[in-house]
């Protein structure tokens, strides 16, 4: 953005208009059903996760709570992205509010952020249940979660402010097409006259410190909870000891494995079409946020029978 006369920050865009598929209009028909129903998976698993793990009370443990944390952000993110993508696809509304805009920005990259943190959390949750399972009671408390909660918000929360701020500080003069689905952070700020090298910095900077230090300590986690696994010479107990990491890790690997290949995408930009980052930027939005509460559900055999139980109350 500019100043005006009294100081003021100002631009000559009031909106902008979201673009899909540029070069491959025809995925939007194609996309936008099985979209819809990951959407909706996406809003069903993760209520029926929610209100499972609420009115059990088996299942009032810190794991559980964890999980609940994910199943909220994943909730939001699908919210924040999905209606308008599914919205740009049916009734051709490609417009977006300015602020609009840049708030649908700020909650993607630190709800990620807290998402990528959350996982990070759980995975020192497995490690602890494994390597030290005597002492887990007393390490992994109701009060060990609440802290683990406040310090997801507080980093990604702060982290991640300065990137909206200096997206909307910029000038945008008269160009308002985003050649996206969605208001990423560098598919806005490239329609700027101005010169966007910080934003890119920062982008870099944030993502990599954040995500990337997350990564490491969960694969470190890992590392070292097989290795733990591998010296158990008790009958069954190095199946037990992986069936209680089993599923976390199983999202693990859906969470970056979609993340690893948009990256890539981006690396080898110039040998693919620019619209498969567009999608695979969506997808990430909201298939980890389907298959997340499946897995455990079916994973995890407090979860089954906690839902068998509400059905049976539903039902009779």
């Amino acid at each position: 953005m500019t100043t005006n006369q009294n100081g003021n920050f100002s631009t000559d865009v009031s909106d902008f208009l979201l673009n899909c598929f540029a070069r491959s209009p025809s995925w939007q028909l194609s996309i936008s059903l099985p979209l819809s129903l990951l959407f909706l998976l996406a809003m069903g698993a993760n209520g029926i996760l929610l209100i499972t793990i609420r009115l059990e009370a088996s299942l009032h443990e810190p794991m559980y709570y964890l999980l609940s944390i994910l199943s909220l952000l994943d909730i939001v993110l699908c919210l924040t992205v999905i209606p308008k993508v599914l919205a740009i696809f049916w009734f051709d509304l490609k417009s977006i509010g300015f602020y609009a805009c840049f708030l649908q920005m700020y909650i993607m990259n630190c709800f990620h952020a807290m998402e990528s943190c959350t996982f990070m959390v759980m995975a020192y949750d497995r490690y602890v249940a494994i390597c030290h399972p005597l002492r887990y009671p007393s390490i992994i408390t109701d009060q060990f979660v609440a802290k683990a909660a406040i310090f997801i918000l507080a980093r990604n929360v702060i982290s991640t402010v300065p990137i909206p701020i200096l997206s909307s500080r910029l000038h945008y003069c008269g160009r308002n097409v985003i050649e996206n689905c969605i208001c990423a952070n560098m598919s806005v700020s490239r329609l700027s006259c101005d010169d966007v090298t910080i934003n890119r910095l920062y982008q870099f900077a944030v993502g990599w410190t954040l995500l990337g230090s997350d990564l490491i300590l969960i694969f470190l986690s890992y590392f070292v909870i097989f290795q733990a696994v591998l010296r158990l010479k008790a009958e069954g107990a190095m199946a037990k000891a992986l069936s209680t990491c089993g599923s976390h890790f199983i999202l693990i690997l859906f969470f970056s494995t979609i993340l690893l290949v948009f990256v890539l995408t981006h690396v080898v930009k110039k040998k693919v079409s620019p619209d498969v980052p567009v999608l695979l930027n969506v997808l990430h939005h909201v298939i980890p946020a389907a298959l997340n509460p499946i897995v455990y559900g079916v994973r995890t055999q407090e979860i089954k029978q906690g839902i068998g139980r509400l059905l049976d109350r539903a039902l009779y």
